[in-house]
C-alpha cells in the first residue's frame, strides 16, 4: 500500500513522476487531556503518590513527553529532475533515530544510513532525515521502521536501487529484561540493484560501516 499522497505529476520518458509528494496523515488527533488522566491513572496504580509537590505535575509531563515522541507534521518530498544523468550512489549517514518500541513503550535510539542508484529524479537531500523521522514517531519495531523507510523512498522516486540500515540500542532490552547495556541492533533493508547486484550491496553496506 502506497504511503504517498497526492501531487501534482509530471511525465518523464513515459513513466508519471511526482516531484512533490505529500506524506500522507492518517493518524488520529491527540487528546491531550485524555493522555493525562490516563497518565495520573498509571502513575497512581504504580503506587506513586501524585499528591507530592515533585510528582504533581508528572503525569502532564508524561504525557507530554509521550506525545512528542509519537506525533510528527506531514511533510513535502521533494525531488528534482536527474539532468545531469548522475547515476552512483547517493547515501546520507547517521540520520538519528528517536523512536519507542511498541511492545513495552520505551525509547530506542541510534542512526539510519539511507541510500539510493538515482533514476530520473533525485531527492532533496532534507527530506531523507525528514522521511526517518516521520517514520520512526509512533510506537514501532526497528525492522518496520527500516523497512517502511525503504519502500517509501523506492515508491516516491523509482531508483534503480534503494538501501537502508538502521543501528539502535533499545531500552527495553538495557534496562529490563536481558539488562544488556550497549547491545546494538541492527537491520536493513535493500530494494532493485542494491539487492541485485553483488557489487552495488557490497558498496552500500561497506559504506554504512566506514567512519569518516
Amino acid at each position: 500500500m502506497s504511503h504517498l499522497g497526492s501531487a501534482r505529476a509530471d511525465t518523464i520518458g513515459g513513466r508519471v513522476t511526482r516531484p512533490h509528494l505529500q506524506v500522507a496523515g492518517s493518524r488520529p488527533a491527540v487528546d491531550v487531556a485524555a493522555a493525562e488522566a490516563a497518565a495520573a491513572d498509571l502513575l497512581a496504580a504504580l503506587g506513586l503518590d501524585l499528591t507530592s509537590q515533585h510528582l504533581a505535575r508528572t503525569p502532564r509531563r508524561m504525557a507530554r513527553a509521550l506525545i512528542e515522541m509519537t506525533s510528527s507534521d506531514d511533510f513535502e518530498l521533494t525531488t528534482f529532475p536527474n539532468d545531469e544523468g548522475y547515476d552512483e550512489l547517493v547515501l546520507v549517514r547517521d540520520i538519528p533515530v528517536r523512536s519507542v518500541c511498541e511492545h513495552h513503550v520505551l525509547p530506542f535510539t541510534g542512526v539510519a544510513h539511507v541510500g539510493y542508484l538515482p533514476g530520473e529524479r533525485i531527492l532533496g537531500l532534507s527530506k531523507f532525515a525528514r522521511m526517518v523521522d516521520w517514520y520512526a514517531r509512533r510506537p514501532q519495531t526497528q525492522e518496520r521502521l527500516t523497512q517502511q523507510v525503504a519502500t517509501h523512498l523506492d515508491e516516491a522516486l523509482s531508483p534503480r536501487g534503494v538501501g537502508v540500515v538502521v543501528e539502535a540500542e533499545h531500552s527495553c532490552m538495557s534496562l529490563r529484561g536481558a539488562m544488556v547495556a550497549g547491545t546494538v541492533t541492527t537491520t536493513s533493508a535493500l530494494l532493485g540493484r542494491l539487492r541485485e547486484d553483488p557489487r552495488s550491496r557490497a558498496e552500500f553496506l561497506a559504506l554504512t560501516r566506514s567512519t569518516p
